[in-house]
């Protein structure tokens, strides 16, 4: 079952003294983020608390976010270090992305021959576009570019499907 709620980002600092916040994105873009009208931090007991974002902006590759009914500094000093979710319904998108949520525990497999080679444990970017970390059935980890030359096909309910060259693997 996917999750409702998707990481978004983290509020990493204060805002001035009116109860804003700035937040590093999780998104593709800070904009994204800047975006959203409702965002979400997890309370203690594990629900989702709904915040109200009455404004936003981008700024330094980052994201200040003022919230209905938090007006003061000591309100956003609470939230400081909390992770914010967003609906997944509330997120646009295209017809060939998928979430990063979505992805890390498929199985991975050879696209020709059906074999499977482990399970995406996560997913990582270091600049030039994403790498699907994949532990192997044997325990040991191998990358793979995020690439139509190796990816082949995501299926988020069935796996992810690969074409394998060697060293690749």
């Amino acid at each position: 079952m996917k999750n409702k709620y998707l990481e978004a980002g983290k509020i990493i600092n204060t805002h001035g003294v009116n109860g804003d916040v700035t937040a590093e994105s999780y998104c593709n873009t800070p904009k994204q983020l800047s975006l959203l009208k409702n965002l979400y931090i997890r309370t203690k007991e594990g629900n989702y608390l709904r915040l109200d974002v009455k404004k936003s902006a981008v700024f330094k590759n980052r994201v200040i976010l003022g919230f209905e009914g938090l007006g003061s500094l000591e309100e956003a000093v609470r939230l400081k270090n909390s992770i914010i979710y967003a609906d997944r319904e509330d997120i646009p998108i295209g017809a060939n992305e998928h979430f990063i949520a979505d992805i890390i525990g498929l199985p991975v497999y050879d696209s020709d021959t059906g074999e499977c080679y482990g399970v995406v444990s996560d997913v990582v970017n270091y600049g030039a576009g994403d790498i699907y970390e994949v532990t192997k059935n044997d325990g040991k980890k191998a990358y793979v570019p995020v690439v139509p030359q190796f990816v082949r096909k995501v299926d988020t309910e069935a796996g992810v499907y690969i074409s394998v060259i060697e060293g690749l693997l």
